[in-house]
């Protein structure tokens, strides 16, 4: 084995660690978009679930089957009709859906059959437990239109599914549902996967779609994904969407998203399937990929009161102490509380950011950045920077910057780009520590 591996897996693997501990035990609904299947996508996913159901987390695995309903409705000379997003499910509809449903679940309980050596599966034992655990009722009428026997989800059998869970089985679920006296209804993989995820109050509920995720911009295809939305943000951006038609729509996978954040799901992700490893590189790595959904009341993120100083004061003061940060006196945190937000847990303070705006120069300085080493590698760090670029927004200002002596590549990763003191707003040049040598980084904001 070589050194240079030695030397990429060991670092690499340790930062991974405290991701598998914060996910074991945790239970994730996936939503796996039909058109993943087949994308030919089936036999890696396999493997990337059963390596994560491995590390203690329960698996509820939901499988869209869209595209090969409408597969079997062409071979058929039949033509598949949808109306309000959902497809209406004629009697012809019906037969192609349980067809392709079946074909499916075949071909799912067969790719987490595999144990051939030298793979991932080699000596991993998955087993997928189906059943009748979705109650449905007819979606009806809907502006005149007959959706005859396409359903929504009227009741989950939780108890049922973590009886599963508890046997150590991953639960797979087809888009289908019954009634009370036995009628089938054909469901969205989206509405069963939300369901579940709030009926189990489930810690993730993860989307692998044909989407990379929601974009900053949704008016350019080509800007950046943005990778948290907080909850509010999220309902904002989907009042000002048109109605989802198709699921390459910006509000087809958010509305659900936004669903499950409601009902106390905790996070709610749109992953690319297109990238391999997606639901890895989401759940394991701190950057993450595709958009996440989170209910900021759940993180408890927030603007500091003159309540939370002494909390404040005792989280940086071992930071200060070290020469992480400068030192601030009590009054002086006291007097600029308003400009802090902080992330709080419990009544805890664990996380804090101050912004200090310069609005002559449209820029504001981001200070006293702080997360306790109890909660590192987690996100807040980011969670609390999105929060004052969102700050910084709202009065106006252009860019913001921070003055940092020992994290400064964390903040280039982020999009923060080095530039000279002189580039500092007079009021604060005056102020600054030429003994220090802090380094200045700037970033501007969209």
């Amino acid at each position: 084995m070589s050194t240079v591996f030695n030397f990429t897996f060991v670092p690499w693997f340790r930062s991974v660690a405290p991701y598998i501990h914060k996910h074991r035990g945790n239970t994730i609904v996936v939503g796996i978009a039909g058109e993943a299947i087949a994308a030919g996508k089936l036999e890696k996913l396999a493997q990337d679930l059963a390596l994560i159901q491995s590390m203690g987390v329960e698996i509820v695995l939901v499988h869209g089957f869209r595209p090969q309903v409408n597969e079997q409705l062409r071979l058929k000379g039949h033509e598949a009709k949808y109306s309000h997003g959902m497809r209406i499910t004629d009697s012809v509809a019906l037969d192609c859906a349980q067809e392709a449903a079946g074909q499916l679940r075949y071909e799912i309980e067969a790719a987490f059959s595999q144990g051939l050596p030298n793979t991932p599966m080699a000596g991993a034992t998955v087993r997928v437990i189906s059943g009748n655990f979705i109650t449905a009722r007819p979606v009806g009428l809907m502006d005149g239109v007959d959706f005859q026997h396409s359903g929504l989800v009227r009741k989950v059998d939780t108890e049922g599914i973590q009886r599963t869970l508890d046997m150590g089985a991953m639960v797979l679920l087809s888009p289908f549902g019954f009634s009370p006296t036995g009628e089938a209804f054909n469901l969205t993989m989206e509405d069963v996967a939300t369901s579940v995820a709030v009926a189990l109050q489930a810690d993730k509920l993860m989307f692998l779609t044909e989407v990379a995720g929601i974009r900053v911009d949704n008016a350019d295809p080509e800007s950046d994904i943005d990778t948290e939305l907080p909850l509010a943000d999220a309902k904002k951006l989907l009042a000002a969407l048109p109605a989802a038609t198709q699921p390459t729509d910006t509000a087809f996978y958010l509305q659900h998203c936004i669903r499950a954040c409601q009902g106390g799901v905790e996070r709610s992700h749109i992953l690319p399937f297109a990238v391999d490893g997606a639901l890895l590189l989401e759940i394991y790595t701190h950057d993450g990929i595709g958009t996440m959904v989170v209910d900021e009341k759940l993180e408890s993120v927030r603007e500091a009161t003159m309540d939370d100083v002494s909390g404040i004061v005792a989280l940086i003061e071992p930071f200060e102490k070290d020469g992480t940060l400068v030192k601030r006196d009590r009054t002086e945190i006291e007097r600029d509380a308003g400009y802090y937000t902080i992330i709080e847990h419990d009544g805890v303070i664990f996380g804090c950011a101050a912004l200090y705006p310069y609005p002559e120069a449209r820029t504001g300085e981001m200070a006293a950045l702080t997360v306790s080493p109890d909660t590192q590698s987690q996100g807040d760090g980011e969670r609390l920077l999105k929060r004052i670029e969102t700050r910084a927004r709202a009065q106006g200002l252009q860019s913001i910057f921070v003055l940092t002596t020992r994290t400064m590549h964390w903040f280039i990763k982020r999009g923060f780009v080095q530039v000279n003191a002189d580039w500092l707003p007079e009021a604060r040049k005056r102020k600054y520590n030429w003994d220090r040598k802090s380094q200045v980084l700037v970033k501007k904001l969209s």
